[in-house]
């Protein structure tokens, strides 16, 4: 699914940046997100269609900037529970406005003649809605976690892991879920 590339700088940097090395996780994950939004804007992706890309090209170029600035920031633990907290923001702020995040990826999906109906538009509002709340339940668990027990990396890592799998996993399913739905009601 072209649209999971787009969490390819947050995987990345949620692997290398472990207590001691985020400076290496923010830079890592800013290079890959600029190289993603480059590569799609060069390709004439749209910027509805990579607003997760553009969102890390943001993120971890300022946290590249304070972890470089303030290398034992207080914020240092905090780091996966932060990531969590953006993504949750770009979802949330994409909801706000009316233009949920995976509706421009799943335009890349969906045959043209439907991309204003009112059904595509309310698909994308749930799914957009379920990586929203999978985003927060992280940032949440993920602060508490952090702050009892910093070196819980089973919990972190079962988190982290649960916060894509699971919304990725219904994202690959609701619209086929209603798709049949509207078929059996014809």
């Amino acid at each position: 699914m072209r649209g999971l590339l787009g969490f390819l700088p947050w995987v990345v940097y949620a692997v290398i940046a472990t207590g001691d090395e985020w400076r290496w996780g923010a830079i890592t994950g800013f290079v890959i997100a600029l190289a993603l939004v480059v590569i799609d804007r060069r390709s004439g992706r749209a910027w509805d269609e990579i607003v997760i890309e553009t969102s890390a090209a943001i993120f971890f170029a300022l946290l590249t900037v304070v972890s470089l600035v303030a290398p034992h920031s207080p914020l240092t633990p905090y780091g996966p529970a932060l990531v969590n907290v953006w993504l949750a923001g770009t979802a949330w702020g994409s909801m706000a406005i009316r233009k949920p995040f995976t509706l421009g990826i799943a335009r890349t999906m969906a045959p043209k003649e439907i991309w204003e109906t009112p059904a595509f538009y309310r698909v994308n509002v749930v799914i957009t809605t379920v990586w929203a709340v999978a985003f927060t339940l992280a940032a949440v668990s993920l602060t508490f976690v952090l702050a009892a027990a910093p070196h819980a990396t089973t919990v972190v890592i079962a988190v982290k892991v649960l916060s894509f799998v699971v919304p990725a996993v219904f994202t690959a399913r609701y619209p086929k879920i209603v798709r049949r739905r509207a078929a059996a009601a014809k």
